[in-house]
């Protein structure tokens, strides 16, 4: 009895306290915290998700939010709310903690303002972003530590991130509204190319009181905020003043890019495209009267004006960074004003902001990517080799990036029916490389593979000569010594004849197969001597030859060979200066004959007989890159698909290298490492020079 008495006291305890709401108090002997396992992801998500991985805000701003007593949905709500306000007011909360929340909530406004694959274009955005990198910044460099105290932490990563894409979107957000201005007020556009610095700083001058400005610097007023842009460290492509498009390297992805090359930092990586390609554009549509049917077919005199010989790249790369006036926190804090810079990443490495020496961000395959994805060469070349309309008739000179007098040249030739797209993961895994990208700028020629080898090799060492003087008239900076040449298949042969030496023998050989009368000669002499009697390139000091004939190929004369020669036309600007040579008429001994260049590359063609036999500079060290197609064959024997071996292997090159693939063996990961390990030798092998 006595434990039925305390069961039934039990119950009738256990029913008076949830009569008076006991059920919360009992909840009170619950645990207060519990444990749940996480994986390797959720713990990584945990971590390091936010509004930008996650597109919700990180647990780290959550909790701060909640520390504040601010609800995180209300937070998030449009039109933004008053917890921005709120959180900066409440007290006790370390700064780099309220800084970084505060900078990616403005960040979540930011992102919910901006339609989605949209530019900024509205004060709210602008606004917006221009806050969140406000409040990065003062994460970064005001709050209690040094971003060095921090350096191993999730949350900096993070609020950089906030920083470097809020920098980005305000950038392209306020480049387009200057341009929908300029487009609006063209007597500005036309006042800010008058005041633009001789060296193309990209000044921008006033238009309709919104901007200001002269020698790289300009004011302008958006958003509430007055912006002071300075472009003074910056050197744009010649004869260029501002970019016609800025796009974010973070929004281009590349198919045909092995690897995208850059580095993590302080700032906005960005792509600034000056204009469209030179060469691939021109003569995009017939001149007003002509019949349509290309150059061939105009009226003399009619034909569009000639692009310079030579180009920089049209799609440089930058970092842009913003800076907010005022030396402490609160400063930063209560100003509406700022500073937005730009940077080329292959000069600039880092700046010191704030006494702090800060490593900057760079992206350096964004801008060469763009460019090739956008040039339209691999139908040009096509158009080019056959003859066709808007194909090119003279070579081109392409420069990687602004010319810079303190870096070596790499110059690369490409081969038959080819273009610079030839070397697109060449040069990029090339200015992917740190010690590389220090000391050489790329040159790539772009050249008329239908036309004599004779007359792109004079073209050539004239385009190149002409560039080096204009920008180093007096031959005194670092870039015009030691040039290295790299040169794939015809551009190998091309290659070679620019370090070799002709006196006699390709004279000799004109004479005897064309036949000159003697005021033929009279009028063709010189311009015939500056062809065929040359002397090396005397810049450069080192060659790579790859799959290169130099005794040409057999399969020049088969019967594909042939075939593929016939379609083969000689531009009419070619043939017309070939009878100018002679003085308009045919040759004594018969009609006009001009081998093209498949012609050129048949192992029984005279001039490639003799041009094979021709010295090759003894101050040239050079290098062998051969591919072979089936390596059960004896070496020998071997080819790759079009040259053989015999042909591509050259007596006295330094090294060698064999690899097993078809004939563009210039984009295999062997060569390429074949081609980085030869230029690290060269760096370590070249003599200190007093330039």
């Amino acid at each position: 009895m006595t434990g039925v008495r305390k069961l039934t006291r039990l119950l009738l305890a256990a029913t008076l306290l949830l009569s008076l709401g006991g059920c919360a108090i009992l909840s009170e002997f619950a645990p207060r915290v519990q444990t749940a396992p996480l994986g390797p992801g959720e713990y990584i998500a945990m971590k390091r998700g936010d509004i930008l991985t996650a597109n919700e805000l990180s647990a780290a701003a959550r909790e701060t939010l909640r520390v504040a007593g601010l609800d995180e949905g209300a937070c998030a709500a449009l039109p933004a709310p008053a917890c921005m306000p709120a959180l900066a007011d409440v007290p006790g909360i370390r700064e780099e903690r309220r800084q970084a929340a505060l900078a990616e909530l403005w960040t979540q406004q930011a992102i919910a303002l901006t339609p989605r694959n949209t530019v900024p274009s509205g004060d709210a955005q602008l606004d917006a972003w221009l806050e969140a990198a406000r409040h990065a910044y003062a994460y970064l460099f005001f709050s209690e530590r040094t971003p060095g105290e921090r350096a191993f932490e999730d949350r900096q990563t993070q609020v950089r991130d906030y920083y470097n894409y809020a920098v980005q979107q305000a950038a392209s957000g306020m480049f387009g509204r200057l341009q929908g201005n300029l487009a609006q007020h063209p007597a500005g556009a036309t006042a800010a190319a008058g005041n633009s610095s001789a060296a193309g700083n990209g000044a921008v001058a006033a238009t309709n009181g919104v901007v200001s400005g002269d020698r790289g610097e300009a004011t302008l007023h958006m958003a509430g905020w007055t912006i002071h842009s300075d472009m003074s460290d910056l050197r744009m492509p010649e004869g260029m003043d501002m970019p016609k498009e800025l796009v974010p390297a973070s929004t281009l992805s590349f198919a045909g890019l092995r690897s995208i090359h850059r580095r993590d930092g302080f700032g906005a990586e960005v792509v600034a495209v000056m204009g469209d390609d030179p060469v691939t554009t021109v003569d995009v549509a017939p001149l007003p009267g002509a019949d349509g049917q290309g150059d061939a077919d105009r009226p003399r005199g009619r034909r569009r004006p000639r692009p310079r010989a030579w180009s920089e790249m049209p799609s440089p790369a930058l970092t842009v960074l913003i800076r907010f006036p005022g030396d402490d926190l609160a400063s930063v804090l209560a100003t509406h004003e700022l500073t937005i810079s730009a940077h080329d990443p292959y000069v600039a490495h880092a700046i010191e902001i704030h006494g702090l020496s800060v490593p900057l961000a760079a992206n350096y395959s964004a801008g060469y990517g763009l460019w090739l994805a956008r040039s339209g060469f691999a139908r040009q070349s096509l158009r080019t080799l056959f003859g066709r309309e808007h194909g090119i008739t003279r070579p081109h000179l392409y420069m990687m990036q602004p010319y810079d007098p303190n870096r070596r040249i790499l110059l690369m030739i490409h081969g038959l029916a080819s273009s610079p797209e030839a070397w697109v993961n060449v040069a990029n895994e090339v200015m992917g490389d740190e010690t590389l990208r220090q000391e050489f700028q790329i040159w790539q020629v772009y050249y008329p593979t239908n036309i004599p080898l004779v007359l792109n090799l004079s073209a050539i060492r004239r385009i190149f000569t002409d560039t080096l003087h204009h920008f180093d008239p007096q031959g005194t900076a670092r870039a015009s010594h030691d040039t290295v040449l790299i040169g794939h298949s015809m551009g190998g042969v091309l290659a070679r004849l620019l370090v070799s030496t002709a006196d006699d023998q390709l004279w000799n050989w004109a004479m005897e197969n064309y036949k000159f009368d003697q005021g033929q000669l009279q009028r063709a002499g010189p311009r015939l001597e500056r062809m065929l009697r040359f002397k090396p390139l005397p810049s450069v000091e080192r060659v790579i030859f790859i799959a290169s004939p130099h005794r040409g190929t057999a399969v020049a004369d088969n019967r594909l060979g042939r075939f593929v020669a016939h379609l083969v036309r000689l531009p009419l600007t070619v043939l017309e200066e070939v009878r100018e040579l002679v003085g308009g008429k045919d040759l004594p001994h018969g009609r006009l004959v001009i081998s093209n260049s498949i012609d050129n590359l048949s192992a029984n063609d005279p001039f490639i007989r003799i041009a094979a036999d021709l010295p090759i500079s003894p101050h040239v060290r050079y290098h062998s890159i051969i591919a072979q197609a089936d390596p059960s064959v004896p070496l020998e024997a071997s080819d790759d698909g079009l040259v053989p071996y015999r042909s591509a292997h050259l007596p006295g090159a330094l090294s060698e290298k064999v690899i097993v693939s078809g004939h563009s063996v210039q984009e295999t990961a062997q060569a390429i490492l074949e081609i980085r390990r030869i230029l690290h030798r060269d760096i370590r092998e070249r003599p200190a020079a007093g330039y």
